[in-house]
């Protein structure tokens, strides 16, 4: 029978598990700017928020008055 997988030994798993952690390595520094940009849309979440209790609250209040 021959041996049809090849030669043994000529894969290194640790070769992908380097790339993987160079990858991992490299997102960071692309994921600090994300958080500055979307602190606006977060803002602008609370702010609708506050609004809306606020309006529920007065219609709460005029209807009771």
């Amino acid at each position: 029978m021959a041996n049809n997988q090849g030669p043994q030994g000529n894969y290194d798993p640790a070769g992908s598990t380097q790339m993987f952690r160079a990858f991992v390595d490299d997102a960071p520094q692309s994921r600090q700017a994300a958080p500055a940009a979307s602190s606006g849309p977060r803002i602008g979440l609370i702010v609708g928020i506050v609004a809306a209790v606020v309006i529920v609250a007065a219609v709460a209040w005029l209807a009771l008055a």
